[in-house]
């Protein structure tokens, strides 16, 4: 499906965010395997170059509806925050929602941390 840059996605049905399951270690392949974005076009994902703004929250508004019908949404996510993904909308956050992410999950203290301090 080509999407023109120029113009704001519409009509575009949302769908009902299915249940999430863990991978369990004899499942065949890689999780992204299952992904749903390996149907659409990545472009849908990814912003091209000098991208306007409005273009580009329409465009990303479109790459989570896609994620939120994903069966594997959560592995997406993890992989884009483990790596860290730098680009593109994974998991249904965008690159800048990861950093938020990952900068709270930094700050948050582990219980080994909170036993070393006394």
């Amino acid at each position: 499906m080509q999407l023109p840059h120029h113009q704001p996605l519409r009509d575009v049905p949302t769908a009902r965010v299915p249940r999430q399951r863990s991978r369990a270690a004899d499942d065949d392949g890689p999780w992204h395997a299952d992904a749903a974005c390996r149907r659409d076009e990545a472009g849908l994902f990814f912003a091209p170059s000098k991208e306007p703004t409005a273009d580009r929250l329409s465009r990303e508004a479109a790459a989570k509806r896609v994620c939120a019908r994903c069966p594997v949404m959560l592995d997406c996510r993890e992989h884009a925050l483990l790596q860290p993904e730098p680009y593109g909308v994974w998991g249904g956050l965008t690159a800048a929602e990861r950093r938020v992410v990952l900068s709270r999950r930094r700050r948050r203290p582990t219980p080994s941390s909170s036993a070393d301090v006394a």
